[in-house]
C-alpha cells in the first residue's frame, strides 16, 4: 500500500525516486528498496506519509 502511494506522488509531482527517499527518510534506496520486496516498519511508514501529506509541491526544496 505504500509503494503504491509513493508511485503515485512520484508521478504528481515527477520528483525523482533517490530524492524522494532523501528527504522523505534519509534513505536514497527506500524506493528501489521497496519495489524489490522490503518492508517498512510502521515508523517508517508514518514518517513517508507524513513527507508526503505536507509537501509543498516545490521538488527543488532542500
Amino acid at each position: 500500500m505504500l509503494l503504491r502511494k509513493i508511485e503515485s506522488f512520484l508521478r504528481e509531482t515527477g520528483m525523482p525516486v533517490t530524492k524522494f527517499g532523501r528527504l522523505a527518510a534519509h534513505d536514497p534506496r527506500l524506493v528501489g528498496d521497496l519495489r524489490n520486496g522490503r518492508e517498512p516498519r510502521s515508523g517508517m511508514v508514518e514518517r513517508v506519509e507524513h513527507f508526503m501529506n505536507n509537501f509543498g509541491g516545490n521538488v527543488h526544496a532542500a
